[in-house]
């Protein structure tokens, strides 16, 4: 039988002024045109409680309580435990995986965001890693398996609506209270851990979640929105969107917390080059792994590294 719970809540600290959009295209490259229509107020969903500043940046202005329950319990080879769960999340339900190591006290926790198009189940290697060295983990089913539809979000983004990327931070940031929740997990130290598309849900929702005690990004990047030439041309409201889902724009609001990427040299998804950039843009303190071959992903030359910077997140 399913058990269910609650979880606490906790209260963000939030922008409340809504920007006013255009109607624009936006590709994934973050390609700015000229615009020619007339702008619309944005106007607040049913249950909008989110928020975009002037500068760009995201946030909540409470997590409300979240309901979840546990639908089965599992002890793995490793005698680690394995739950599987729902929760709620902006009126969805969102699937995940608990895996708790063999242990008497209470552990830190991770969240492990998998890439575009890889499922719970799929993202294995990690959260087995994470058990073997004494750490607690969720792993979600992202909404659409961690694919995302920038022109689409634009367009709720001006309706009014909450845009997909923006449930995406907000799912990460409710599965660390779900497993802050857990009575073997220390909810003093949970960190957020993202690979891919996954690892720019990571980043953000660290930034904007200062309950977080650190972040680790494997195979991803920002979108370099910054190196736009803002003139008179640019339509400033698709702007502003394009700068709320780039990680880059974030990362000033992870400091002092660790920030960690990790990323092989010959990446063929995301050029490593991409990510040197926005580690660049990071402050104190960070650190970058450089790791041979083309993997685009985890693999287990990333083991030592993982080890080490957990460590440090959690000291």
């Amino acid at each position: 039988m399913s058990k269910h719970h609650t979880t606490k809540g906790k209260r963000k600290t939030a922008q409340q002024q809504k920007p006013t959009v255009k109607i624009l295209p936006l590709a994934l490259g973050i390609i700015l045109m000229a615009a020619g229509v007339i702008g619309m107020s944005l106007a607040s969903d049913k249950d909008a409680d989110w928020s975009v500043s002037d500068e760009g940046i995201l946030s909540y202005s409470q997590m409300d309580q979240t309901e979840y329950s546990i639908s089965n319990v599992m002890t793995g080879d490793d005698n680690t435990t394995v739950r599987t769960l729902t929760f709620k999340s902006r009126d969805s339900d969102i699937e995940a995986l608990i895996r708790l190591p063999d242990s008497d006290t209470a552990v830190p926790g991770v969240v492990v965001l998998p890439g575009a198009g890889v499922s719970k189940e799929q993202q294995t290697s990690i959260p087995e890693l994470l058990a073997e060295l004494g750490y607690a983990s969720i792993t979600i089913d992202q909404r659409n398996l961690g694919g995302i539809d920038m022109q689409s979000d634009l367009e709720l983004f001006m309706n009014g609506e909450e845009p997909v990327e923006y449930m995406m931070v907000h799912d990460a940031m409710v599965a660390a209270d779900v497993l802050g929740e857990q009575s073997l997990v220390d909810s003093e130290n949970i960190a957020m851990l993202g690979l891919s598309n996954g690892g720019r849900f990571a980043i953000i929702s660290t930034a904007i979640d200062p309950d977080i005690k650190g972040v680790i990004a494997i195979s991803t990047s920002g979108y370099d929105t910054d190196s736009i030439v803002v003139d008179e041309n640019t339509d400033m409201d698709a702007y502003l969107f394009s700068r709320s889902i780039d990680p880059d724009n974030y990362l000033g609001e992870i400091t002092p917390r660790r920030y960690v990427m990790i990323h092989s040299v010959d990446d063929t998804v995301i050029p490593y080059e991409m990510a040197l950039s926005t580690f660049n843009k990071a402050s104190e303190p960070k650190e970058m792994y450089s790791v041979n071959g083309s993997t685009h992903g985890y693999s287990p030359m990333m083991a030592d590294d993982l080890q080490k910077e957990l460590e440090l997140i959690f000291q």
